[in-house]
């Protein structure tokens, strides 16, 4: 029997990607979206695909449990569902950042509760959890969506603490900037912010969000992300964290050498030889504004 994989966020970007490569790769894939329509195209594919979201409870358990029915087994959960809550911590109501705390945090949570009785019968599995960069690096603008990120991560590791010895791996897999129309929503969940005219200078920053998915140097691909996910689901001894991009890749070197002091004014300089491209503004901006990378 092919293995089974179960995607979340699939409708568009990465999770899309990820599912046609997991099929390509010979894997029996469980393609998931808020709006199954979106899923046509995975479809015709060969895809199995199903309305799932990730804030309900009811949608989860349904979802896992057609899996299990169906195929007996569930070797890969990937969460990739998520979206960007972008903003001033100041400005930022706290309704908005329940949502995205409920979608990016609790929604993993969610589905890996429910996958876990299946892996844990098997003995076998491997839940790969997609945060970002900015579970290291928290930039001006993002407190509520690197805060939810940076949970993400915190619990994948202890997660990966608690089922060591059961044959489950738990893996991060950690994006710089990805060229998508994520930063499209990013634009559209700015509407409903109170823009504060203490923060013009970031708000004007925040609102070319949506040109990165031009790509650039420094930006990554969904399909370079997709392909790290797949091959961390392959391999029989994965990396804890994954991290994709030259930038993202980078910044963990420089996290990992240089004291904090020096940080941001090499990562800075980094963004300024990257030559000119839609996201560069972007990330001056923030490097300009953040003074306590850790």
């Amino acid at each position: 029997m092919r293995d089974t994989v179960l995607i979340t966020g699939c409708s568009s970007g990465t999770g899309r990607v990820a599912a046609r490569k997991f099929l390509d790769d010979g894997w029996t894939v469980y393609a998931t979206a808020r709006d199954r329509d979106e899923l046509t195209a995975l479809d015709e594919r060969g895809a199995h695909t199903a309305r799932l979201d990730v804030t309900s409870e009811d949608d989860v358990e349904r979802v896992v449990e057609r899996v299990v029915d169906e195929q007996g087994q569930l070797d890969c959960l990937v969460n990739n569902a998520g979206f960007g809550q972008m903003g001033p911590v100041e400005d930022v109501p706290l309704e908005k950042v329940t949502a995205q705390y409920d979608v990016n945090v609790f929604g993993p949570h969610r589905t890996i509760r429910a996958a876990l009785p299946q892996m844990r019968a098997q003995g076998s599995g491997t839940i790969i959890n997609v945060t970002s960069l900015t579970d290291r690096f928290p930039m001006a603008g993002t407190g509520s969506y690197s805060g939810s990120k940076s949970a993400l991560t915190s619990a994948s590791q202890a997660l990966r603490q608690e089922v060591r010895g059961k044959g489950i791996d738990v893996v991060i897999v950690e994006p710089t900037v990805v060229a998508t129309e994520f930063y499209d929503r990013v634009r559209e969940e700015l509407v409903d912010v109170d823009h504060g005219a203490a923060y013009t200078d970031l708000y004007e920053i925040l609102e070319l969000l949506h040109t990165v998915k031009s790509g650039g140097p420094g930006i990554t691909t969904p399909e370079a992300v997709a392909e790290t996910i797949r091959v961390a689901a392959d391999s029989d001894d994965p990396r804890r964290r994954y991290s994709v991009g030259s930038s993202a890749k980078a910044g963990v070197a420089i996290a990992a050498l240089l004291p904090e002091s020096m940080r941001t004014p090499v990562m800075r300089a980094g963004v300024e030889v990257a030559g000119s491209c839609p996201g560069k503004r972007v990330l001056q901006w923030w490097f300009s504004r953040n003074h306590d990378v850790n």
